[in-house]
């Protein structure tokens, strides 16, 4: 990105968390969609032609329903911030199902591929908390409760604050960590090694791929994808949907019926075994 480009995003999130009152995680987002329809027309000044293009080649190459809508409502704001406001429609939502989830085995094949102390606390902690990509760069050393195996994140999505649960063994992969890797209470749980700085969301995805790479397993891993086989093992282990909500921090539990939907055969076993005995 240009120091041009930069300065110009610098002053769109400025505008975004002012003006429109947008929390820091979301205007992250919308800062990288405008920053790519800006790359790709190269202009900073899109005009609604060359924003309903942009918007029909993501049609055309088949890019997700979240992906369109966010760009979208990113793409709506930067517009208005220019003083050039466009309207733009919302695709119809899918009924989503949830593939290619991790088993219970693959996530320990992943942990195990860690070679080291540091490797092996970022994939624990994502792994049993199913904390988003963001939430656990940006989490600090005092926000991990390790005596209560709990984890507090501050200001996640939607800007809200919740507490979410780690398991024992977790907790204490943990402090093996910061044994090695001391750190003050204010600072970063995780920092670069070359740079000591903030661990990045692009530094967490190349170490799930590697870790990926080292463990032989065939799917594409990617930090979100240890949420949702979180959720899904949950939700095998026979966990409420209220409680997956909670940990996974869903604002809708029609969100998290998702990944109920996914495994029909759960529903079925509940209901073998609630069915009421009427002969």
């Amino acid at each position: 990105m240009t120091n041009e480009l930069k300065e110009r995003m610098t002053e769109f999130g400025k505008w975004l968390l002012v003006k429109k009152g947008i929390g820091y995680v979301t205007i992250h987002g919308y800062q990288g969609s405008a920053s790519r329809l800006i790359r790709a027309i190269k202009s900073y000044e899109p005009t609604h032609e060359q924003v309903i293009n942009y918007i029909v080649r993501m049609h055309e190459n088949k890019f997700s329903y979240s992906h369109i809508v966010n760009t979208s409502l990113a793409l709506e704001w930067y517009t208005e911030f220019i003083g050039n406001r466009i309207q733009l429609g919302r695709p119809k939502k899918p009924r989503t199902m949830i593939k290619n989830t991790l088993s219970e085995a693959e996530v320990t094949l992943l942990i195990n591929a860690a070679k080291n102390i540091r490797e092996k606390a970022i994939v624990t902690l994502l792994a049993y908390s199913g904390i988003r990509n963001k939430e656990l760069c940006d989490l600090k050393v005092n926000d991990v409760n390790l005596g209560d195996n709990m984890v507090r994140v501050m200001q996640g999505k939607g800007m809200k604050d919740r507490l979410i649960n780690i398991s024992g063994e977790c907790s204490r992969i943990q402090i093996d960590y910061l044994n090695q890797f001391q750190r003050k209470s204010e600072d970063y749980m995780f920092t670069t090694l070359r740079s000591n700085q903030r661990y990045g969301s692009c530094d967490l995805r190349k170490l799930m791929r590697v870790l990926a790479t080292r463990a032989q397993i065939n799917k594409r891993i990617y930090p979100h994808l240890l949420r949702h086989s979180l959720a899904t093992n949950l939700l095998k282990r026979g966990a409420n949907l209220y409680m997956i909500k909670e940990q996974l921090g869903h604002v809708f539990l029609e969100t998290t019926a998702t990944y109920l939907r996914t495994f029909p055969l759960n529903i079925r076993n509940q209901y073998q075994m609630f069915v009421p005995s009427y002969l």
